[in-house]
């Protein structure tokens, strides 16, 4: 053990408990000078990127995957941080390692298919979309956007099946689908909210 490491990183640790983040940070950055590990580069990512500092989260978060390259929750946290950054490209990527370390990681099924979506690959972002509809049934942001897609990739009856699926647990939702999608063949499908 390196105990300049760990008293760095337990400083560091204390530092960020009590919301001292700029302290907490460069206690970490000390403690990965001393031995680089994948959990200090992490955290490292976690406070940059908290603190509206995406580029620099996403350069930590490289880091740490080089280090633990089998790590799902930190590419998801690389694709987060490239996403924020508008390179989403590279987000699609570390996306694409995280579901295939954890096909059951939602989150990151979702941010590939914001990804998708954003560069108009609409298609990809729709299969994206379905799995995190699949592991999160009740998530109606997944069922908007997963409506969306399919309307951008020319899907009118898959757009109206999620809509009368979004209708049952969240019909706002349904009804801003109904109204984005421009979907007026739909209408009959709209709730009438009474508040």
């Amino acid at each position: 053990m390196n105990f300049e490491q760990w008293r760095h990183s337990a400083r560091a640790w204390l530092l960020h408990f009590i919301g001292k983040d700029d302290l907490a940070f460069a206690e970490y950055v000390i403690a990965f000078n001393h031995q680089p590990s994948a959990k200090t580069a992490r955290n490292l990512g976690f406070i940059a990127t908290q603190h509206n500092r995406a580029s620099e989260g996403a350069r930590w978060f490289a880091e740490s995957t080089k280090l633990d390259p089998d790590s799902a929750e930190t590419w998801f946290n690389l694709g987060f941080a490239l996403e924020r950054i508008g390179q989403r490209q590279q987000a699609i990527e570390a996306f694409s390692a995280s579901v295939r370390l954890n096909p059951n990681l939602d989150r990151a099924w979702y941010g590939l298919g914001l990804a998708h979506a954003a560069l108009g690959q609409h298609q990809d972002a729709a299969r994206a979309f379905e799995e995190t509809a699949g592991l999160q049934p009740m998530f109606g942001d997944a069922w908007y956007h997963l409506g969306m897609a399919h309307h951008h990739a020319n899907n009118p009856e898959r757009v109206a099946q999620v809509i009368e699926k979004l209708k049952a647990f969240e019909p706002k939702r349904a009804n801003q689908l109904i109204r984005d999608a421009g979907r007026t063949d739909l209408t009959h499908l709209h709730t009438e909210m009474p508040f």
